[in-house]
């Protein structure tokens, strides 16, 4: 169960995290300071569900940054429409690993 709620945490952040950059990327090509001022607020929220996560900050930040990568790969590919070349998905693919790796070193090491 611990599992799961960390798993949501992790991607209800990238969610935010990834969303809010995307709404102030909107607001400052034209939108408007409001809708920057929303994505600043979604980036804030962000920040506190990603530290809901009740582990070390250096492995809770190494982990997510496979979770925010591939997040932000598929917004890019889904909600963007931009064409991801396989250099961008090789690369997220040595990001994951390294989360893998962070993630699953403390049990490999035991």
């Amino acid at each position: 169960m611990r599992s799961v709620l960390t798993s949501l945490f992790f991607l209800t952040a990238a969610v935010l995290e990834v969303a809010g950059d995307a709404v102030i990327r909107k607001g400052l090509r034209g939108a408007g300071l409001l809708i920057i001022a929303l994505g600043v607020v979604m980036l804030g929220a962000y920040g506190v569900v990603v530290n809901l996560v009740p582990w070390d900050f250096s492995r809770l930040l190494g982990v997510y940054v496979a979770v925010f990568a591939t997040t932000a790969v598929l917004f890019g590919y889904f909600f963007f429409r931009e064409t991801v070349p396989a250099s961008t998905w090789v690369g997220l693919a040595v990001v994951v690993a390294g989360g893998l790796v962070i993630q699953l070193g403390p049990l490999l090491g035991k």
